[in-house]
């Protein structure tokens, strides 16, 4: 299948996937300067902080202050990140986020124990009760997510199998619950997709749900983030996490190495080099990759806030001829 959209949506999700992983604090004011320079670039969607224990993860201590101290820019949803009913009671008593509900499923055991400390089954009927909370609260269920849908550190390959039967529990407990899910989210959460992988675990996927929308969430941490990406837009994927600068990491991956999601500005660099419309200012955004990098104060990952836009570089030979 090659089937490439015209437009894809991407999730910022630096301020979130990056903040939390930075080893030193980061100034407040300065997690906000950097969600004000973002909400500038035509990003429609940015995941802005976590609601998780401060002490397991410190870097999300200031959560509330964050949200409280940016200035909101119309057009723009800001939304959080929560792993359980006390994280997503804390993001509701803020009051001022974009709040969408979630049905988390993992494909690892071994990383879901690391990760919210549950087993398999724990999770699943934890599920039903947030479901419930949400609707109980007005929040309306809009996706499903399979973390580590492509491999993990601690258990090796995932069959694609595994995560068929996840998709279909996802399914159920929104079926049984009264609601409907936009789509569905394939993390992978520590870095094991390859361009064939993601092929293959769409391709069983299309094929069997083929009414239902899929998404993409892909870390870098050993350098296929890109690669990945554009093998998702050859199976038709239209949304994508990612992570300006690729900032962040899985800080329960298991692996000291761990990288941030496929980098935005080099998303989107990709994506407006194949004529597919993001809806996003390069250029603006390499300004915000380079603001990341002086906010967490040593070098990051992403490409093209070095190497620059071509389109700029074109711009700039057609004058001088």
């Amino acid at each position: 299948m090659n089937d490439l959209p015209a437009r894809v949506r991407i999730q910022e999700e630096g301020p979130r996937e990056g903040f939390q992983y930075e080893k030193g604090p980061i100034p407040t004011q300065r997690k906000i300067e950097l969600i004000d320079r973002l909400a500038q670039t035509g990003l429609d969607h940015i995941q802005i902080v976590s609601f998780v224990n401060p002490k397991a993860v410190p870097g999300m201590a200031d959560a509330e202050d964050v949200v409280r101290g940016i200035t909101p820019q119309p057009g723009v949803a800001y939304t959080a990140l929560w792993l359980n009913d006390v994280g997503f009671k804390r993001a509701l008593a803020v009051g001022t986020l974009d709040l969408k509900g979630s049905i988390h499923l993992a494909a690892s055991a071994a990383f879901l124990k690391r990760n919210q400390n549950r087993t398999p089954q724990e999770q699943l009927q934890a599920q039903y009760d947030i479901v419930r909370m949400y609707k109980e609260s007005g929040v309306e269920v809009e996706r499903g997510s399979v973390m580590a849908a492509f491999g993990c550190n601690f258990e090796g390959e995932i069959p694609p199998a595994r995560v068929v039967e996840l998709v279909q529990r996802q399914l159920d407990v929104a079926k049984e619950n009264g609601v409907s899910l936009t789509y569905i989210l394939l993390a992978d959460t520590m870095a094991w997709a390859t361009p064939m992988s993601i092929k293959r675990l769409l391709g069983i996927l299309r094929e069997k749900y083929p009414d239902i929308e899929f998404a993409l969430h892909l870390h870098d941490t050993r350098g296929m983030g890109i690669a990945n990406a554009f093998a998702g837009l050859e199976m038709g994927v239209t949304r994508f996490d990612s992570s300006v600068a690729g900032l962040g990491g899985c800080p329960f991956a298991g692996h000291k190495g761990a990288a941030g999601n496929v980098c935005t500005e080099d998303l989107v660099f990709m994506c407006h080099e194949m004529g597919i419309d993001t809806g996003i200012d390069l250029d603006a955004l390499i300004d915000c990759a380079r603001l990341a990098e002086e906010i967490v104060g040593h070098p990051l990952p992403g490409s093209v806030m070095r190497g620059g836009n071509l389109q700029a570089r074109r711009d700039a030979l057609k004058a001088r001829s």
